[in-house]
Parts: structure tokens; C-alpha cells; sequence
């Protein structure tokens, strides 16, 4: 697969923001090529295109398997094994979701609930442990309301979101109206 420059520019764009997702840049790089091409593509086709290394390309395709961003097909006569990204944008949006849940949000509770099980020896830990409860409750609540959200249709997520932009113009328009910009 040829980059054009706008391909190149959506594909570099990748990389760099990898890095702030906490993924490398070349895995982001292979991501944004798999979701763009409109066929599946092998390593070798990965590789080449990119300009990295084909075990490169075998390790970053490890992870974003790992992530559920990838998955592995096979061509009848082929032995070659070929990737493509998830079609549908909604998936994409709930993996994502779902794994920066389990690989942050799950830890993060898990280790608040241990804290929250000990018994302070100090005002300071005290203290401490209450601004933790705070932490746990709220993202618990958000957990939960994650779960619900998870459950409905593209369409209707589509619908609150769409909802949510409205209720923030009117939100602006009334603080406007009050003179709090």
C-alpha cells in the first residue's frame, strides 16, 4: 500500500498521539494503517509500507491483537497471515474504552479498596483515607454508569452525545445571559 501525503499525515498523526495513549509510536503508526486500508494487509505489505522492521511489525501486531484493535485473518492457498482493523467506529470506540477500563480504571479501584480496608494509625492517614473513599465512590459511580452506557445501541449513544453538545450550547447561552464567560 502506497501513503499518499493526506495518509501519511492521518498515519504520522497516529504515532505521535500513540505516545500519549500509552502505546509506542510505531504500534499507533500500524493501527492507523490497518484502519485506513481497505483491504487486510500481511506484515511484509505493514512492514514496507511503514518503512520498520518486520519483527517490528510482529510485535506490534502482538499488541494491538492484545488490544483487540487487530485481527488476524487467513487467505484460502495463503499462508501468509493478513491483519485489518475493525470496521464499524462504535466498536472501535467501546474496545478502546473497555481495555484503557481494564488496564486503568480496575487497578486504580482495586488498590483503593485495599487502602480503604486497613485501619489509619494517624490522623494524616486519616484524612488520607477519606480523600480515598471520595476517589473510589466517584469513580465507582462512573463505572457504573459506563456499564449502562456501554449497553445501548450506536444509535441512541450517538443520540446522547448529539443531546450533550445541545446541553452544553444551552449551558453557554445561560452563562453568557448572566455574564459568566
Amino acid at each position: 500500500m502506497e501513503l499518499t501525503p493526506l495518509t501519511e499525515r492521518f498515519v504520522l498523526h497516529f504515532g505521535e498521539m500513540g505516545s500519549r495513549w500509552g502505546i509506542n509510536r510505531t504500534v499507533g503508526q500500524m493501527y492507523a494503517l490497518l484502519f485506513i486500508s481497505p483491504q487486510p494487509l500481511n506484515a511484509d505489505e505493514i512492514a514496507e509500507t511503514l518503512g520498520f522492521s518486520r519483527s517490528n511489525v510482529s510485535m506490534g501486531m502482538k499488541e494491538l491483537m492484545s488490544w483487540r484493535l487487530a485481527r488476524l485473518l487467513h487467505r484460502p492457498g495463503d499462508r501468509r497471515e493478513y491483519f485489518e482493523a475493525p470496521k464499524d467506529i462504535w466498536e472501535i470506540f467501546r474496545t478502546l474504552a473497555e481495555e484503557k477500563r481494564k488496564r486503568e480504571i480496575e487497578p486504580t479501584l482495586s488498590m483503593l479498596r485495599d487502602a480503604l480496608l486497613e485501619v489509619p494509625q494517624t490522623d494524616a492517614e486519616h484524612h488520607a483515607q477519606g480523600r480515598m473513599r471520595e476517589m473510589h465512590e466517584l469513580i465507582e459511580m462512573a463505572t457504573v454508569w459506563f456499564d449502562e452506557v456501554q449497553r445501548l445501541s450506536p444509535e441512541t449513544l450517538e443520540s446522547l452525545m448529539r443531546l450533550g453538545a445541545k446541553v452544553q450550547k444551552v449551558l453557554g447561552f445561560t452563562d453568557k445571559l448572566r455574564g459568566k464567560d
